[in-house]
């Protein structure tokens, strides 16, 4: 049961908001003025925003510096860059990052065997911890058989509006999220953050065991019937707009 965001006690506490990107903060794949409007009036409400997205850690690194935000994950739980550092912090820990990127690969190869449409992302070469291919022309079944074939392998999969990911089996944003937390956060209670997302990689991000306040954007709806995890609340409008929706209810609280 997905519930309407109009309940006044979970705007109460919140001081923290850990928020997916692409199809949460864009509208129409674009950024606009409404976004910036809104993350100042979080800005000046004293509520913190940590983005959480597949985007790759190079992409991330250039967009943390222009957001007011303290800081973003990227590849899915894999990378961190606080807004103060041009470092990143790995959150999955790898030992030989040339080694792994081989590995992924060589997955990819195995998977364009049955899938020889696949079309690998022109950003891994930016890309750390995980492997990315367009979503587009893949169905619900193709989606199964390509997230089957990876466990079996070894790897983890998921996919989000935009990319297919290959990716370490527990990697994944809730994951990512917690250690940040714990790292540089620690003030942070469950009953203060509240997460948001719209698409199955951000599924983690709903488990109310982790995160009792979560936010579905409504361009989530879709996947409801395949999602292990759904949000605790539901917008009634998608993408930015249902972002700022939220916004707006948490700065007049």
């Amino acid at each position: 049961m997905l519930t309407p965001l109009v309940d006044a006690q979970f705007f109460r506490e919140i001081r923290f908001l850990a928020t997916d990107m692409d199809g949460t903060l864009t509208q129409g794949e674009k950024f606009t003025p409404a976004l910036f409007q809104a993350l100042e009036s979080l800005a000046e409400a004293k509520i913190e925003v940590l983005v959480t997205t597949g985007r790759s850690a190079g992409w991330v690194h250039g967009v943390k510096h222009y957001f007011p935000i303290v800081g973003a994950i990227a590849e899915n739980g894999g990378v961190f860059y606080a807004h103060d550092s041009d470092i990143p912090q790995m959150l999955t820990p790898i030992t030989d990052i040339s080694q792994h990127r081989q590995k992924l690969a060589a997955m990819f190869d195995q998977l364009k065997e049955q899938f020889p449409q696949l079309q690998e992302a022109e950003d891994n070469r930016f890309r750390l911890t995980d492997w990315t291919f367009s979503v587009a022309g893949l169905g619900d079944r193709d989606l199964q058989t390509l997230a089957s074939f990876c466990q079996q392998e070894g790897w983890g999969f998921t996919y989000s509006t935009v990319q297919c990911h290959i990716k370490p089996l527990d990697q994944d944003k809730a994951t990512g999220l917690k250690v940040v937390l714990h790292r540089h956060f620690p003030q942070i209670t469950p009953q203060q953050l509240v997460t948001i997302g719209d698409s199955p990689n951000d599924e983690s991000l709903f488990d109310r065991d982790r995160f009792p306040h979560s936010v579905g954007v409504a361009n989530v709806l879709p996947y409801r019937d395949i999602l292990t995890h759904c949000p605790t609340y539901i917008t009634t409008l998608p993408e930015c707009a249902g972002f700022c929706e939220l916004v707006s209810l948490l700065v007049k609280k």
